[in-house]
């Protein structure tokens, strides 16, 4: 009969740059530090018009805290944004500041046995920041973000760029639910100069 190891083994890579070790706080209620990091941002970290291009620096502003339950992470992420505006489909390039707090429970507590599948646990004393970071950073970025508030968007018969069109810009375009009464005007143009 094989071995069977009574403690699993940690799913989270120690070496991973969103995975931080928090040792250093002996799981003392009242322990805490401080730290600043810059690290990758990992793949697929935006929305479909912006997003946080793989492998920018991401930098964080950390405070790990013991409390009773396990650690409270309280932090400021600066990201680099990169992606095109809605309206006119010029690329857009700046830096997000999103904030963040979440508290990670230790599996051998009470509350850690019992904790849902949305909370987040430690492993090893081994805390994954990428999701806290994702939902911090993707839930706060706009689906149709702009270039600038006020931007005009295109033209909607020639798709030129209303910002370099300037105010004069028009189509004299019939509409086409008068266009038969276009025809026995100009049928009536035709008889009165002939």
């Amino acid at each position: 009969m094989p071995h069977e190891s009574r403690i699993p083994l940690s799913r989270l890579d120690p070496n991973a740059p969103l995975v931080l070790d928090t040792r250093a706080l002996s799981r003392q209620p009242g322990s805490s530090r401080e730290q600043t990091l810059t690290v990758p941002a990992p793949e697929d970290f935006g929305v479909e018009m912006v997003g946080v291009p793989e492998g920018a620096e991401l930098e964080l502003d950390l405070r790990f805290e013991a409390v009773l339950e396990g650690v409270l992470v309280t932090g400021t992420a600066w990201v680099p944004l990169e992606g095109e505006c809605a309206r006119c489909l010029d690329p857009i390039a700046s830096t997000f500041e999103a904030d963040f707090q979440e508290l990670f429970v230790y599996p051998d507590t009470r509350s850690g046995g019992n904790a849902g599948d949305d909370e987040l646990r430690l492993e090893d004393d081994l805390i994954d920041l990428e999701p806290v970071l994702r939902d911090a950073v993707l839930l706060a970025l706009p689906l149709s973000p702009l270039c600038r508030d006020d931007c005009p968007g295109l033209c909607s018969e020639c798709g030129v760029r209303l910002a370099d069109a300037g105010p004069d810009h028009h189509h004299d375009v019939a509409d086409p639910r008068w266009a038969a009464l276009q025809g026995i005007t100009d049928l009536r143009q035709g008889k009165q100069e002939g």
